[in-house]
């Protein structure tokens, strides 16, 4: 094994635009590369150290994938079971038609649409379900009433005809609480999070959190008149400046609100334990299973190139050759990606720098992180994989 590309491109992009990055590889169960470039903290120079704690925003969503894959294991439900069976209020959902009528979707929302970003749903987080349910709750969210508000939001489309990035795993999240009967946070943090020893990661900052978190910046484009900013910019690229953006995640509505899609805060060592047990047919290093290998390959079989779906908006450069899973992006297609690892390699990214990646097959696994909100993903994603998978 022979990580210097990898850490040469670390470097790259911490003398490029990125504050500062960390990266833990596993490969056969066992860390075998750790680095970290840049600054945790860029203002005082502080260099990353590698114990930082980082939202991972939707990174989170694997995490919630596998608390719920538990589930369907214990046999609490099919991946076709409509999701009314354990949030009743989803039983009458309706459709927004183009001239503005609804009608009565045609199927109703299913598990499986959840899992695949296929219920209807879509990403705005100010629609009026956010004020009725912060109006219901007293600005505490609780996952359920946020789910429940949520329910009586006209869908973008009919359930299973299209995909759509969305808040599909809040809503998961959700499912998961409802069947469980748990807090969803109690739930992965008792059969996840301390089975695989993930002592750091949690799903709401108290003030020892904050205060191991790597300070959080935003890469923000900006013209050459904008003066403001540029003399506001920490660093400089070719388009923008880096600009602190605080340490908070704009996702978590409230106290008690699990974010399924978004939540999680982390260092990175912690959550490449999970990155690992996923590559080792779900037993962690500490020998804990959390999930079973069939059910593993599950998540990672392509759910949407091979059904009539409409897939317009699977359209993001870094998923060029991939399908999606269960939650995750799987390679499909080694030609359209010019990926050099394997088919069947799967994973996901967060919108302030964080991928997480995992290959059964080779029993390889990363999680990576940065801290910066507009992580320009399409650039660094795939050159972060070629660079990983070249060390072997």
């Amino acid at each position: 094994m022979d990580f210097k590309n990898l850490k040469e491109f670390m470097d790259h992009l911490t003398d490029w635009i990125i504050p500062g990055n960390s990266i833990v590889v596993y490969k056969d169960g066992e860390q075998v590369f750790s680095y970290q470039s840049g600054y945790s903290d860029l203002e005082n120079k502080i260099p990353m150290k590698g114990g930082e704690l980082f939202n991972i925003y939707s990174c989170s969503k694997p995490t919630t994938v596998v608390a719920a894959l538990q589930l369907y294991e214990r046999g609490k439900f099919l991946l076709d079971d409509p999701l009314y069976d354990f949030i009743p209020e989803f039983k009458h959902v309706r459709v927004r038609l183009e001239n503005g009528e609804t009608e009565a979707a045609r199927t109703p929302i299913t598990m499986r649409h959840l899992f695949t970003m296929t219920a209807g749903l879509d990403y705005n987080t100010n629609a009026p379900w956010r004020a009725r349910a912060k109006a219901r709750t007293g600005g505490r969210m609780e996952t359920l009433a946020v789910a429940r508000a949520i329910a009586e939001e006209p869908l973008h489309f009919h359930p299973g005809t299209k995909w759509n990035y969305s808040m599909c795993h809040d809503l998961l999240a959700a499912a998961v609480e409802a069947i469980s009967g748990q807090k969803f946070r109690d739930y992965v943090r008792e059969h996840i999070f301390e089975p695989l020893d993930m002592k750091t990661a949690c799903y709401h900052p108290n003030d020892r959190v904050y205060a191991q978190m790597a300070q959080q910046y935003q890469y923000e484009v900006v013209g050459a008149n904008d003066s403001v900013k540029l003399q506001a910019g920490l660093l400089h690229g070719s388009d923008g400046v880096v600009v602190n953006h605080g340490k908070g995640n704009h996702l978590v509505f409230g106290d008690e609100y699990d974010s399924g899609g978004a939540g999680i805060i982390t260092s990175v060592e912690d959550y490449a334990k999970l990155a690992n047990a996923l590559a080792n047919g779900g037993v962690g290093a500490t020998g804990e299973k959390i999930l079973g290998s069939g059910t593993v390959r599950l998540l990672a079989t392509d759910q949407i190139l091979s059904r009539s779906i409409d897939t317009s908006n699977f359209n993001w450069m870094q998923l060029t050759g991939y399908g999606y899973g269960l939650g995750v992006r799987t390679m499909v297609d080694r030609a359209k990606s010019g990926f050099n690892g394997a088919v069947g390699e799967f994973g996901w990214g967060g919108a302030a720098g964080a991928t997480i990646l995992v290959d059964p097959d080779t029993r390889l696994a990363y999680f990576y992180a940065h801290h910066m909100l507009n992580p320009q993903e399409t650039y660094y994603q795939p050159r972060l994989r070629n660079a990983v998978f070249s060390a072997f």
